[in-house]
């Protein structure tokens, strides 16, 4: 779609009425933002909205990219970026937080989610970690943003250790849930403690032509249980997981996921086009933008220890981790603390 109906700015300001006291905030919470002051943000029940306003779409890249958006065009941007086998919606009560201090809310489908497409049959569907990256870069030159702070979780935790790695002039500053995710297949053919191994069950499953199948044909089943089990404690309703099992019926969906963790052990080949990037990121390298980093303390996920990663981050950085049984998808699971932590990495 173009950028001129991508910029009929269809807000959906109608889920920012979280509270009064967020509505109260709005005018304040946006100066604030802009002169670097963190606002205190209001207290919101997990789950309190249901829905987004009419998500638009724009060409970036290879991909037709389908998003969500929130709070004045004029805002300092956030882009939310979320993980698998999960979707846009675990920012459903994020957004409006955000929105309501004042920033702008981008929240894309990553590619083989919800509306984004490819825009070509014969692109290859490749979910390395680089390409994935490339794509939201791809979305800020479409919608002409310069620079934004990113945020997000899994595989959205990774592309902005990735963008904020190899982009920090695109970066103003990161939250990442469970820190520093960047990978290499190098990395990944050194094998783990027995204990580790099982955890990424997984993995080994998708590396066989029964687990492609088993995915493709059992996709929504197999999701809700990856969420019972990453997020052990979160007693998240039907309604809450279909919304975001929708999105798990993108035709490229299965090919992504699949292609995504194959590539990781080695038994998928990326595309060439990547190789520089992929060496950059195969050294592990220091990222220097503004970061907090954030953990549950139920995260049933596999996860690293945050001492592990302190070091991996040379800017000013904090790290929280959200008490209260939260797990994986912690922005849908304590999303006042997940958006608090955007504001503050903001102002550092």
């Amino acid at each position: 779609m173009s950028e001129e109906i991508n910029h009929r700015r269809r807000n959906f300001l109608g889920i920012a009425a979280v509270t009064m006291a967020a509505a109260e905030l709005s005018v304040m919470g946006r100066a604030r933002a802009q002169t670097q002051e963190a606002p205190a943000l209001p207290a919101i029940k997990p789950g309190t909205h249901t829905s987004f306003g009419p998500l638009a779409q724009i060409d970036a890249g290879v991909l037709n990219t389908g998003y969500a958006q929130a709070g004045p065009t004029d805002g300092p941007v956030v882009i939310l970026l979320h993980g698998w086998p999960y979707d846009i919606y675990s920012f459903i009560d994020v957004a409006p937080l955000l929105a309501s201090a004042g920033y702008r809310v981008i929240v894309p489908y990553l590619r083989g989610y919800g509306t984004t497409r490819f825009r070509s049959s014969g692109t290859i569907r490749n979910g390395q970690q680089a390409a994935i990256a490339v794509d939201i870069v791809a979305l800020m030159d479409a919608l002409r943003i310069q620079t934004a702070i990113v945020a997000g979780y899994d595989w959205g935790a990774r592309t902005a250790n990735i963008m904020a790695a190899l982009w920090p002039e695109r970066c103003r500053a990161m939250v990442s849930v469970s820190g520093y995710l960047i990978g290499s297949q190098e990395a990944n053919s050194k094998p783990l403690p027995p204990k580790a191994e099982l955890a990424w069950w997984y993995q080994f499953y998708f590396a066989t032509e029964r687990g492609r199948q088993g995915y493709e044909h059992n996709r929504h089943d197999f999701a809700k249980l990856i969420w019972q089990l990453a997020s052990p404690k979160w007693n998240f309703d039907d309604a809450t997981f279909e919304r975001s099992a929708d999105a798990f019926n993108n035709p490229d969906h299965v090919a992504i996921v699949i292609h995504n963790y194959r590539w990781r052990l080695s038994l998928a080949e990326g595309e060439s086009q990547y190789d520089d990037l992929e060496r950059k990121l195969a050294a592990g390298p220091v990222i220097g933008v503004p970061t907090i980093t954030l953990e549950g303390d139920a995260n049933g996920a596999p996860h690293p220890e945050p001492s592990s990663y302190r070091q991996k981050f040379s800017g000013k950085y904090l790290h929280r981790t959200i008490t209260g049984g939260i797990g994986h998808n912690l922005p849908q699971e304590a999303p006042q603390a997940f958006a608090q932590a955007v504001i503050d990495a903001g102002a550092f």
